[in-house]
């Protein structure tokens, strides 16, 4: 059976990966990769991760030529979130949490998911702004914060060059609210409630993909 190809890499272990679905991985899709898949006959590609910065970013016109030529197209989690938001109007299918957030505009820009990993094992080593603006919102809900002081935070978060971004350095921004009396334990409540989006956007799109391998045309 022809297996999909799925391009991954910090939003989810490849040991995990491989025991929710069975598929061809690979490292985070870069410019020209996807002209690798049509040569091979692949009719099923899944775009999680991507590189940002290191390299070209894959293009909207490779997804949309593999696209046209037959392959269906998913992605989820980062720049595969990305992407969809940009092309579901074509054909490329998105999954997820944070693909809905990029259609509905709630979030916008590759700055939302953008982070650094370790070229070698892949493991990330900062954290996306979509996840604490997740777990700002859902202190916003729950009355830790309110709507006003969940954005400055998020915006001083922002602020912050990418790489520099860690789970550390917000937590370093959420004690100043402490301190002020902004916040009632909003500290506590990252240490409680943190959800990392990019993982399990990345994990209920691989189980939709086993689900559709019960197919015989996937």
């Amino acid at each position: 059976m022809n297996r999909p190809v799925v391009y991954l890499g910090p939003s989810l272990p490849l040991e995990e990966a491989k025991g929710i679905l069975d598929a061809d991985y690979r490292p985070p899709v870069k410019r020209g990769d996807l002209k690798k898949v049509e040569d091979e006959g692949i009719r099923t590609v899944a775009i999680i991760d991507g590189v940002f910065l290191q390299s070209c970013s894959v293009g909207h016109r490779e997804i949309l030529h593999i696209i046209n030529s037959g392959i269906k197209v998913y992605g989820a989690g980062s720049m595969g979130a990305l992407r969809a938001a940009e092309l579901h109007h074509y054909g490329m299918i998105g999954v997820g949490r944070i693909f809905e957030m990029y259609s509905q505009g709630e979030i916008e820009g590759d700055d939302e998911v953008a982070l650094v990993f370790d070229p070698e094992t892949l493991e990330p080593l900062s954290e996306p702004l979509v996840n604490t603006r997740f777990l700002l919102n859902g202190a916003v809900k729950d009355g830790i914060i309110s709507n006003e002081d969940a954005k400055t935070l998020l915006d001083q978060f922002r602020s912050i060059y990418y790489p520099r971004r860690t789970m550390a350095a917000f937590k370093d921004l959420a004690r100043n609210f402490d301190r002020s009396e902004a916040s009632t334990g909003l500290t506590r409540y990252i240490e409680t409630k943190y959800r990392d989006i990019k993982k399990e956007d990345a994990i209920a799109l691989l189980n939709a993909l086993k689900e559709l391998r019960k197919i015989p045309d996937l």
